[in-house]
């Protein structure tokens, strides 16, 4: 944590050393050997892999992104392909849910990894699952996720969920499962949990929208106390060699001012303690600075 924690001087001036080297495309960093944010990395100890950077279809629970249209959402998900990004975030709750299946449609399947979230106990899980895919027009999903788990004890909640994701994933139809926290009672509990393979964490170095102590909202104010405290879970999770995926990344679109985001991409591309991060995006110009902010945090790390 102390190597993250630079003077605003020190920042520009680092910031300033790398200038040179940002118009470098993704895809020549990647021939000349460069990490960038489009390579595809291993997701823990799951034996799956994925981009580095993940397209976060759910912007506002999707609002942004479904402001689009479907024609604009189509184009956006086609130029963040065309920059190298095949991972695609999504969920069930979020209004983009119906409008993916057709914007990654001709895309070819093995290249891409799409990973969605199943929120509440509905009746009939395995069910659901089959209609994501049907959705999306899959013939499988690389990662579900339970979502937005909130209390200590909610994989007793959640159940008859991870059962029918335990069933899908010995047939195939879904790759991995995990879980997306809201409540650092929830993050430490799914720490314990042998069953997740793939973690989705809030996570950023400012703290916003991170996860706390208070179990009984999803979004309690959070401080650098609260930090810490999912760092330290994170690094359990490395250690048992869970998939980790960073979210909130850009501080729930808060981070409004580009040091703020430089600070925070900066810090999950070199704190060793993400996979990928995923991003909502709601316009080229976003994709582009998020590619670029990446590459040069990557250039420096050995």
């Amino acid at each position: 944590m102390q190597k993250q924690q630079i003077t605003r001087r020190q920042f520009i001036g680092r910031t300033a050393a790398i200038a040179g080297g940002l118009a470098l495309s993704p895809l020549a960093a990647r021939a000349v050997g460069k990490k960038t944010a489009v390579d595809v990395v291993p997701l823990g100890k799951t034996g799956l892999k994925a981009c580095r950077l993940s397209f976060g279809c759910g912007t506002s629970s999707g609002r942004v992104q479904e402001e689009l249209g479907q024609d604009g959402f189509n184009r956006l998900i086609r130029y963040a392909y065309e920059q190298g990004i095949t991972h695609f975030d999504i969920a069930r709750s979020y209004r983009t849910h119906t409008m993916l299946g057709e914007a990654i449609k001709g895309l070819p399947r093995e290249k891409l990894f799409i990973q969605t979230k199943m929120s509440g106990v509905p009746d009939k899980p395995l069910e659901d699952i089959d209609n994501y895919r049907k959705t999306y027009g899959v013939d499988y999903i690389d990662s579900l996720l339970v979502h937005c788990t909130i209390t200590p004890n909610w994989e007793e909640e959640r159940k008859r969920v991870m059962d029918a994701m335990a069933e899908a994933k010995d047939k195939k139809i879904i790759l991995s499962h995990g879980v997306s926290c809201h409540s650092l009672p929830a993050l430490k509990r799914s720490v314990e949990l042998d069953w997740v393979d793939v973690h989705l964490v809030r996570v950023n170095p400012q703290g916003a929208s991170m996860d706390t102590p208070r179990s009984d909202t999803w979004n309690a104010p959070s401080d650098e106390s609260h930090v810490l405290a999912v760092l330290e879970q994170m690094k359990l999770m490395r250690q048992k060699g869970r998939g980790i995926i960073g979210m909130k990344i850009i501080g729930e679109g808060r981070f409004t001012n580009p040091e703020d985001r430089e600070k925070s991409i900066r810090f999950a591309m070199q704190s060793g303690l993400v996979d990928c991060i995923t991003i909502g995006f709601k316009n080229r110009a976003e994709i582009d600075e998020a590619i670029r902010r990446m590459n040069s945090a990557l250039a420096e790390v050995a």
